[in-house]
């Protein structure tokens, strides 16, 4: 069975971290998102896949080629024009032959529960659609189910009638490409999957598949924190670059060729320390951490539970909780960031204009590529600083801060 994967969109609801980077080679675990989707794909036996690409695709063919680097063979099909999820999916007919997954590219599933998806469809013997359950399931497909079979769905629905939701993640046959192209525009001028789907149930039966391991999608930049716990959980630790002997390593932490973590260091698992990396001397960064090439943690400064893009810089005296690095950004002399409001409610984050709740007790900053911030600044819960802006000395940052501004 072949496989399709979705990964054109601009990643607009990304941004700041999208600004110069394509979503799916935002670096998650250690590795590009889009790595452990291909890598799953594997785990569940499939060797022959085709990527959608759309924004920056040339970066996604530069960084997979032809798939043999991770023993797979990878075309490529470019999306010119955005237009919903069916369209992406009918733009991939000339790579596939009878049944095959479609898998979106901004979700997290493991190869188990992948392989056992295929494996049910090879017993129910008609299209799958894999099945999660939310909390809230309001922002999703919702779906309901009668005897194993989908017997509704509704995109986005005001009153959900069920915590199940369209996972993404489908087995189809050759025939849902007449269906696509019987699929008329959606009000918001797109050929959503959801009204495909519907004209399928009118022909047979489509089944639901509950993903037995964690899915996430990945919508927001916050959502990628969560995701990095869960693709960082079955790490084996092993230390390819230079240890010092005054250095403790607990837990199952990643020290990549190059690196170094110097005396006094004290790094908890499961974490990764990217290669080149500059860890030390005397700090302390706690589990659920992604440290990419070339960053550094300097001295009597703690990270927990965050992303550090390559390059990125927490050098001395800092505090970094539950937030996400730009590539390049660096942080002066004693700059903290808050990730607990005082009232410990969830964290309301400005997002595109709409205050949103998150749902999160603790988020520090979602912080864009090249931002500089003078010593002694903090930065309160929740805040977004866009790409190369500049927080000085003793700044106080907070909300959603636009790209290239100026704070004092």
């Amino acid at each position: 069975m072949k496989a399709v994967v979705l990964a054109a969109g601009e990643g607009t609801r990304m941004r700041p971290l999208t600004a110069n980077l394509p979503k799916p080679l935002l670096p998650v675990a250690g590795k590009p998102f889009l790595r452990h989707t291909l890598e799953a794909l594997r785990a569940a036996g499939i060797k022959e896949l085709a990527i959608l690409i759309g924004w920056q695709g040339h970066r996604i063919r530069e960084r997979f080629g032809d798939g043999a680097e991770l023993d797979l063979s990878i075309a490529y099909e470019e999306q010119g024009e955005r237009l919903g999820t069916a369209h992406a999916i009918g733009c991939m007919r000339d790579h596939v032959h009878g049944p095959f997954v479609s898998v979106n590219g901004d979700v997290v599933v493991s190869g188990q529960a992948l392989s056992e998806m295929i494996a049910f469809h090879g017993k129910v013997g008609g299209p799958v659609m894999a099945l999660a359950e939310v909390p809230n399931p309001a922002a999703f497909g919702v779906v309901e189910m009668n005897d194993g079979k989908v017997s509704s769905l509704e995109e986005k629905p005001r009153k959900p009638k069920s915590h199940l939701i369209n996972a993404g993640i489908y087995v189809f046959d050759e025939d849902i490409f007449p269906l696509i192209d019987a699929t008329p525009k959606s009000p918001r001028g797109e050929f959503e999957i959801t009204d495909t789907i519907r004209l399928l149930m009118a022909k047979r039966d489509v089944h639901g598949f509950r993903l037995p391991t964690e899915w996430i999608d990945v919508g927001r930049p916050w959502d990628l924190l969560r995701a990095n716990a869960a693709l960082l959980a079955p790490l084996k630790g092993a230390a390819y670059g230079h240890v010092d002997p005054g250095a403790t390593l607990v837990g199952e932490v990643l020290v990549e060729e190059g690196a170094t973590v110097r005396r006094g260091s004290y790094i908890e698992g499961p974490t990764i320390v990217g290669a080149e990396a500059e860890i030390g001397p005397n700090c302390y960064i706690r589990p659920a951490t992604s440290i990419g090439p070339k960053a550094k943690v300097g001295n009597a400064c703690e990270v927990k539970n965050s992303i550090l893009m390559a390059s990125a810089h927490v050098p001395h005296q800092n505090y970094v909780g539950d937030s996400i690095l730009g590539e390049r950004c660096n942080l002066g002399a004693g700059t903290k960031v808050a990730n607990l409001r005082l009232d410990e409610a969830p964290v309301k984050v400005m997002f595109r204009g709409v205050e949103v709740d998150t749902g999160l007790r603790k988020l520090g900053v979602i912080m864009g590529d090249d931002v500089k911030v003078g010593i002694n600044a903090s930065i309160d819960a929740g805040t977004i600083v866009g790409e190369e802006s500049f927080l000085g000395p003793g700044a106080h940052a907070r909300g959603n801060i636009a790209p290239r501004s100026r704070i004092f």
